[in-house]
């Protein structure tokens, strides 16, 4: 059986910087569905960040462009982060919630590995990798609503892609400092296409072993 998770595990989501942030927030009045609609935005600028850097006719400009493109993708994942503090450890959840909790984020994916792809020159590899991240959503709610609960597992959950993104992204800005040719971002893509893979076939098999009762 699927274990059964509720809500995404988190390392950070029990630190005391975060539960500070999170009631300075409170205490603001943030709701959780203006951070998670927050979350977009910060997506959309790190994939606009990355779609530039490959526009630019200036080494440092296009590395200056990637390393912002590494920020916004974390400052998304801060926002992932504090929108559910908010909403379950602040008490400030709403009703519509769980549409915010979720749609936001196949956006921020779509958008990020979009960026990635169009920095990389495979444009059509990072659509194809924000693709299967959205299927990855998919079958995890699925089993969800098949009673065999919440499957955030790897190796190419939404944090792991966004970890491969960051490191990716600055290591390739790193070896233009360097002087090295090495296309950093096509073999981050690549990695990144094939995490989400793997973890697409690891999802299916374990909602098939479900449904068929024998896990």
């Amino acid at each position: 059986m699927t274990e059964d998770f509720s809500r995404r595990p988190i390392a950070s989501r029990n630190t005391k910087w975060a539960a500070h942030v999170t009631r300075r927030l409170v205490a603001r009045g943030i709701a959780p569905n203006r951070i998670s609609a927050g979350s977009v935005v910060a997506a959309a600028l790190s994939g606009g960040a990355l779609a530039l850097s490959a526009q630019t006719g200036a080494l440092w400009a296009s590395g200056v462009l990637l390393v912002l493109g590494a920020l916004f993708c974390q400052l998304r994942l801060l926002c992932n982060l504090f929108d559910g503090l908010v909403a379950v450890e602040g008490g400030m959840g709403s009703p519509d919630g769980a549409f915010w909790n979720e749609v936001p984020d196949r956006l921020s994916d779509l958008m990020i590995l979009a960026g990635l792809g169009v920095a990389a020159g495979l444009p059509g590899l990072g659509l194809l990798a924000g693709a299967l991240a959205i299927l990855t959503a998919y079958l995890r709610e699925f089993g969800r609503a098949s009673g065999l609960g919440s499957d955030f597992s790897g190796p190419g959950a939404k944090s792991h892609r966004m970890a491969a993104v960051t490191l990716g992204v600055l290591a390739q800005a790193g070896a233009w400092i360097a002087g090295a040719g090495w296309p950093v971002l096509v073999w981050t893509l690549w990695l990144v296409l094939a995490l989400t893979v793997a973890t697409i076939v690891r999802r299916s098999r374990r909602i098939l072993r479900g449904l068929a009762g024998g896990a």
